[in-house]
């Protein structure tokens, strides 16, 4: 259990800024196009906070209802209550998914928007809307840092010019963002992030694929982001959410040798992981949005993931290019189009015959807390691996009862889940996910996950961890333990819109760069890099 005073005592100034690269009074210079890009930039943040602003007292009001009408009734009439309880449930579940979608069509017109707009900047070149860069593997000089995304996530490529990781990656020259399954399940995407590096097919394992009734092989890189990866030549890996888990699960699968003509791979080819909102051992939002508590892996029948499973299932069968090299759900190796499956494909899809909703090879089960136990379960924490986690929450305590610590702070995407997961009890009647489950431990979340999933992987056995106030606390670190800093954040502060941040942003990114430059290493001390400032 994670205690409380660890909690309530962090304070976010207590992150030390990193030295900037150019000297605070003579500032590098930028070109009149980039002040543009930067203005258009701004606004389009701006468009986005107002839009979803607007949102909000309606998401206030629908919280308002769903929480305190039920309890006013109960003293009249259990069969009112009951009725009322469905009712604004349905209407919570109307207004969950109209967020969702506003939020989805949003981001996806401004990318389109932006595409459109640079191309006509540009007059029309060839390649501005064309996804398929050519790749140039990073030459080894300096151990690569790869930014992992996570659930609905999208990388280098997608959705335009938008960054999931709001520009961060520009703040060095040796950074990846792999673009993975947005909504594939941890193992499938581990596979895809190994192949995205070193290059070739991916192979999802013979076993696994005829496990869940799918193809074994993937898409073809013809050229490795970094094909030099080894012991030699090792990886810093940044993971958000879910991406953190992928993380750990291919570098299980580095120490299992488990990928087929690799077989010299070994957990040393990865010299730090740092977890950033990471899914470590589950949420209990994944109950919340519609999977049964009783196995984690099932799905009710009517909840905000029926809704979305029916929409993948169909954005994938019409398997429209133009829409897909924007965004992927990933899940081509199940063979959804229309062209495979046809009218009756379809229909079997949708109900729940076949695809990988039907299989539990999706996202979703692996962040169930059953999901989660059984992964860790053969996760370890190796010991010449740097470990660090920064665990966000949104949650205070009040009188003794956990409550959101702020109403305009939080986005209103996580607004109402924010409030719900810190009323969430498992079921009574439900064996709990593991021994020495208790509900007063999963209070504290950030909209997304439990903060005391996110400091440090703690079911079904917990690691080696050090709670940190200071950065400074950890210099020298130490591998093989998970350092751990909680921040003062929803889920999605660090992703996609970086003036919502404001400077946090900075000092969280600058923070994981310089730990991975300067304290993250093994035998000798960091290469000097540019800008640096050391002799």
């Amino acid at each position: 259990m994670l205690p409380r005073t660890s909690l309530d005592s962090f304070k976010y100034g207590n992150l030390a800024p990193t030295l900037p690269l150019f000297h605070p009074h003579c500032p590098p210079p930028i070109k009149e196009e980039k002040k543009k890009k930067k203005k258009k930039t701004k606004k389009r943040e701006r468009g986005e906070q107002d839009f979803f602003n607007s949102l909000f007292h309606l998401l206030l009001s629908v919280t308002c209802l769903i929480f305190l009408v039920p309890g006013k009734l109960a003293q009249k009439d259990s069969k009112m209550v009951r009725l009322s309880v469905g009712v604004l449930g349905l209407m919570e579940l109307f207004v969950s998914c109209l967020v969702h979608l506003l939020y989805g069509f949003y981001i996806f017109s401004t990318a389109v928007a932006g595409d459109l707009s640079q191309a006509l900047s540009d007059c029309f070149r060839p390649h501005t809307l064309n996804i398929e860069e050519k790749v140039v593997p990073l030459d080894g000089s300096v151990p690569p840092i790869v930014l992992v995304h996570g659930i609905f996530g999208f990388g280098k490529g997608r959705l335009g010019g938008l960054s999931y990781f709001a520009g961060a990656e520009k703040k060095d020259e040796h950074v990846l963002v792999p673009d993975l399954g947005s909504l594939t399940s941890v193992h499938d995407r581990a596979r895809e992030l190994f192949y995205y590096l070193k290059g070739g097919q991916v192979d999802y394992g013979e076993e696994h694929s005829r496990i869940y009734g799918h193809s074994q092989f993937g898409k073809v890189y013809e050229q490795g982001h970094y094909p030099l990866w080894d012991e030699q030549h090792p990886v810093h890996f940044v993971g958000h959410s879910a991406g953190a888990q992928v993380i750990r699960l291919l570098q299980q699968m580095l120490a299992d040798k488990a990928f087929k003509g690799y077989e010299n791979t070994s957990e040393d080819w990865v010299l730090s992981v740092t977890s950033l909102s990471g899914a470590l051992n589950g949420t209990t939002r994944a109950y919340l949005d519609g999977m049964q508590p009783e196995n984690g892996r099932s799905l009710k029948s009517i909840c905000l993931l029926q809704i979305c499973r029916i929409g993948v299932i169909v954005y994938d069968w019409m398997d429209i290019a133009l829409f897909k090299n924007y965004y992927n759900f990933g899940f081509d190796h199940f063979e959804m189009r229309w062209r495979k499956t046809g009218i009756s494909g379809l229909a079997d899809l949708l109900l729940g015959n076949s695809g990988p909703f039907a299989s539990g090879d999706w996202i979703l089960p692996d962040l169930t807390l059953q999901g989660s136990l059984k992964l860790n379960s053969s996760l370890q924490t190796f010991p010449n691996t740097f470990y660090f986690s920064y665990a966000t929450k949104r949650t205070k305590r009040i009188m003794g009862v956990t409550v959101p610590s702020s109403v305009l702070g939080i986005h209103p995407l996580l607004f109402i889940r924010v409030l719900q997961m810190c009323q969430w009890r498992f079921p009574s009647d439900v064996t709990p996910p593991y021994k020495g489950y208790r509900d007063e431990d999963w209070e504290d979340n950030d909209g997304a996950l439990n903060t005391t999933s996110m400091t440090h992987p703690r079911i079904p056995v917990e690691h080696p961890s050090h709670f940190v106030v200071d950065d400074a606390d950890c210099h020298p670190m130490q591998p093989g333990i998970w350092y751990y800093k909680i921040v003062e954040a929803d889920h999605i502060l660090f992703i996609v819109n970086r003036e919502r941040a404001g400077v946090q942003f900075d000092l969280i990114y600058d923070s994981i760069f310089e730990r991975c430059r300067k304290h993250a290493f093994r035998t000798t001390p960091p290469p000097t890099l540019p800008n640096d400032g050391r002799s």
